[in-house]
């Protein structure tokens, strides 16, 4: 019972960062100055130029609300947890908690010709998010296996690797965005859509198992 109440503390400590992260999110989207609007059409105009930081939102919004997703999922294959776990936990949620400041960074140089350094810092800190998440994945595993009995480890390995094998990929998206920082702004954005559709196929796979007698799972590894 004392192990199953940490994890639930652990979540909920979690889900309160994640929260906190998509809150500073619109908080950088900024209410056009009172002294500058004269009239109807100026504020249009002021909610108009608005849109770097409308695009920076919804970008980074879906990138934390995959991230959330994708932690809540595992912690539904948990029941326990490892101080190792925790730390890596707690790196995660720290890169999570950075993600607000390349938003604004992007928000306020995507319209002009210093757009480079903006993009190269959005793009590294998804790399540094993947990373996190591939750690903590790791320590799921080792040195003890947090996984219950009725998880079907072969599944996990493969999205374990999945994970891995992302993380050359945002390396490049960071180092294209020296150059290219458009192209690389558009990388990150297509890895993210690739990430809820890969989500959404293997949710409906895992349904379509429960719902089916006939196919059987592997056994869980120990």
């Amino acid at each position: 019972m004392p192990e199953i109440k940490e994890t639930n503390r652990l979540e909920i400590f979690s889900d309160g960062v994640f929260a906190i992260a998509i809150t500073l999110l619109i908080l950088e989207i900024k209410i056009p100055p009172a002294d500058s609007i004269h009239s109807v059409n100026d504020l249009w105009q002021g909610l108009f130029h608005l849109w770097p930081s409308y695009l920076a939102f919804v970008f980074s919004f879906g990138n934390i609300l995959i991230i959330w997703m994708n932690h809540h999922r595992v912690f539904n294959m948990i029941s326990r947890s490892s101080p190792h776990f925790m730390y890596a936990n707690g790196f995660l949620l720290l890169t999570v908690t950075f993600i607000p400041f390349p938003t604004a960074l992007l928000a306020e140089y995507i319209t002009t010709d210093y757009i480079k350094p903006a993009a190269v810092m959005y793009c590294f800190s998804s790399l540094l998010t993947n990373l996190a998440f591939v750690i903590w994945l790791a320590f799921l595993i080792k040195p003890h296996n947090l996984l219950n009995p009725d998880v079907d480890v072969k599944r996990f390995n493969a999205s374990v690797r999945s994970t891995r094998l992302s993380v050359p990929v945002y390396l490049i998206t960071t180092l294209v965005a020296l150059w290219l920082p458009v192209l690389a702004l558009l990388l990150n954005f297509s890895l993210w859509v690739l990430w809820i559709v890969l989500s959404l196929r293997n949710y409906t796979m895992t349904k379509t198992e429960e719902s089916d007698p006939g196919v059987i799972t592997e056994p869980s590894e120990t």
